[in-house]
Order: C-alpha cells, then structure tokens, then sequence
C-alpha cells in the first residue's frame, strides 16, 4: 500500500515562536489525512529537510511532497530548495519527491490572504 507523505518546508528562525504557525498548519493537515505530515526548516530550526525526508523513507513513505510555505518564490525557493531536493533525491533514490510552488503563489492562498486583510479593515 502506497504512503504519501507532506513536508511543509519553511525559512527557519532563531526565535522558536516563529514556527508556531507552522505547526498549527501541520496539525490541521494531519486531522485530515492518514499519511505523515512533517515540517522542515532551511536554515536555524530542525528538522532540515534532509532529516525530514529520511524520517518519511523510515516511516514506509513512498512519495514524498515538499510544499514550500513561503509567500513567493524568491531565492531560497528557486536557487536553494532545488539543490536540496536533488541532495534527498540522490539519498533516497527509490523515493519520489515531488516540490509544490510557494504557497504564496496560489490564487487560492492569495484569495484567503485579501479576504483577511478585509476582514482586518471591518469592510
């Protein structure tokens, strides 16, 4: 049987709140899905991605989709995170990783943003 496994991968920070939101996001996919849901940072938090893929391939993952939660795809997104994935791709061969764009960059996503800056304003 097939596991699909989500790593919701972000910047890092060195104040540990900052992943609060992170986690709640995390905890939200996970009350709708049976396979794993992990988070992964680039730079200042752990898990790094590394670490979080190969947490995946231990827990019987076949697929694995690393979804940036980054409001746009800048250069951590465009130059960094494809070195990465290659670096978990060579590692774990028998592994598919898939990589969303930024969230940021879904109309969807956009749409809930506009509709909160709405809702800020009392429209």
């Amino acid at each position: 049987m097939s596991k699909h496994g989500i790593i919701l991968f972000g910047h890092g920070a060195r104040d540990p709140r900052w992943a609060e939101p992170f986690e709640r996001l995390a905890t939200k996919l996970r009350a709708t899905r049976s396979d794993p849901v992990s988070l992964a940072f680039l730079e200042l938090m752990m898990p790094d991605l590394p670490t979080a893929v190969a947490a995946l391939a231990l827990d019987g993952c076949d697929t694995v989709t690393v979804v940036p939660v980054f409001f746009g795809q800048g250069g951590h997104v465009r130059r960094d995170l494809p070195l990465v994935i290659d670096q978990c791709r060579s590692a774990h061969p028998y592994l598919t990783i898939h990589c969303a764009t930024a969230v940021g960059e879904d109309d969807g996503v956009l749409d809930a943003v506009a509709d909160y800056c709405v809702r800020q304003v009392g429209s």
